[in-house]
């Protein structure tokens, strides 16, 4: 059953969270909804997505809805026209219950990611354009003791953080899985977690 004070909970987290922005001017201003629902046993859910095998950028990679700012847009209102266009969801901007901290992409991308309240999944779709897969997870999967995991690689000297969600049989790795973490953390826990340290994968970098 869902948690009738989780959204009250989250915003009241994100308003005392003292978040980070980027200080790197140069790279593309981006955002990605972090939104929460229910799935289809009522249970408390986020929405994450697998990325079309046909786009041009970051193929058939795990991702929230989101993309780059268009001009004269904040986060909030990118991350929700991207969520109506990716995934069906049409929200208004009461929805937006707050901001964790950037995160810099090795690809060129500063993505500022948004929490929203989506309580009626009912028209959720997948937009086949941009969209293989569409996935409402359970809460619950954050809590599994491995999450997150943790790689070292040759390439650099900042650990790959990774989130295994075992519903979809699958380890998300960053920039998600540094944002589902500090999702996780500062959100639904109320606990500090900072996630700019981490590393993503090197097929990612590009």
């Amino acid at each position: 059953m869902p948690d009738p004070s989780l959204r009250t909970r989250v915003r009241a987290h994100l308003e005392a969270f003292e978040r980070r922005p980027s200080g790197d001017a140069v790279l593309i201003p981006a955002a990605v909804a972090v939104a929460l629902t229910v799935d289809d046993s009522g249970s408390d859910s986020f929405v994450i997505t697998r990325r079309a095998e046909k786009l041009r950028a970051h193929a058939g990679q795990w991702a929230f809805p989101g993309g780059r700012l268009d001009p004269g847009e904040t986060p909030e209102q990118a991350a929700l026209r991207e969520l109506a266009e990716e995934v069906g969801l049409e929200l208004a901007a009461d929805a937006v219950l707050g901001l964790l901290d950037d995160y810099d992409t090795r690809s060129g991308y500063r993505i500022t990611p948004v929490v929203v309240w989506a309580p009626d999944p009912s028209t959720l779709a997948a937009n086949p354009a941009e969209v293989e897969e569409l996935h409402v997870v359970p809460l619950r999967e954050l809590e599994h003791p491995e999450v997150p995991t943790l790689e070292r690689i040759p390439e650099s000297d900042r650990p790959i953080i990774q989130v295994p969600l075992r519903v979809l049989g699958t380890h998300i790795n960053a920039p998600t899985a540094a944002m589902l973490y500090q999702f996780r953390e500062v959100a639904i826990h109320g606990r500090e977690a900072r996630v700019a340290h981490y590393e993503q994968p090197v097929f990612a970098w590009r």
